[in-house]
């Protein structure tokens, strides 16, 4: 499960707030140094809420929402606990999308001028937010992410602020995806360096040889059905003591 994030309010202080003109280009330059800069995709969001603020035109807070088709989100990165709460409003103790989220699964980007227009009583103007600016980032057949941001007076983003969002959506779009392989393959790494030392082990324990100790846990794991992986790891953590179960234990 992705982690969650509260991003300090004093990073970023070299980049221009509220980029205008040429200033942009340089601005989210620098923004995408910063995203490309980040260690693992959990590190990306939480850049990339800070970066929001300080690059759109009104932004006085943002947030990172997943949601699942037909189903609830989860909030996975916000400046502050009012977005936290924007992005979660409760009903009946649950966590729904905002219904004018729907919408994103076919539009890259949704406005609200006003949550007070029809007369409030929502989350946001619940929570004196009147305006909000949420940009599709990533999207399937049964996954949205969305970047949204906010701002306590109405109608507080223009088209400035949505054509520099939708540059901005499109760095950290491409930035979170560079994240999530180089996490990928960083974890292949550390998968393949548990199931060579759980080999070994077995190799030692049984006085079989390498093919015969992975094709021992290949079978143990189908027949326990357990990951490889996680099979591996139990068999590391029992030869140091650390608990666990080995191969053929039951």
């Amino acid at each position: 499960m992705p982690k969650r994030f509260v991003v300090a309010a004093s990073e970023f202080t070299d980049l221009p707030r509220f980029p205008a003109g040429f200033e942009l280009a340089e601005a989210l330059t620098a923004a995408a140094r910063h995203l490309h800069g980040t260690g693992t995709p959990d590190d990306t969001l939480s850049a990339a809420v800070e970066l929001a603020v300080r690059l759109l035109p009104g932004a006085e807070h943002a947030g990172i929402s997943e949601i699942q088709r037909g189903s609830r989100l989860r909030t996975l990165a916000w400046t502050d606990e009012a977005v936290r709460f924007a992005a979660e409003p409760r009903n009946g103790g649950g966590r729904e999308p905002h219904p004018d989220w729907e919408r994103l699964w076919s539009t890259p980007v949704v406005r609200i001028d006003d949550s007070e227009a029809d007369g409030g009583g929502n989350a946001l103007s619940g929570l004196g937010l009147r305006s909000a600016l949420s940009l599709r980032l990533r999207a399937d057949r049964r996954r949205l992410t969305v970047l949204t941001a906010y701002a306590r007076k109405p109608q507080a983003f223009g088209e400035d602020a949505t054509r520099i969002g939708r540059l901005f959506t499109a760095h950290v779009s491409l930035a979170l995806d560079s994240a999530t392989v180089r996490e990928q393959l960083t974890e292949a790494m550390r998968t393949r360096d548990l199931i060579g030392q759980a080999t070994g082990i077995l190799m030692e324990r049984m006085n079989i040889d390498a093919a015969g100790a992975f094709d021992s846990l290949v079978k143990a794991s189908q027949r326990e059905n357990v990951k490889l992986r996680d099979l591996a790891r139990r068999i590391v953590d029992v030869n140091t003591g650390t608990g666990g179960r080995g191969v053929g234990e039951r």
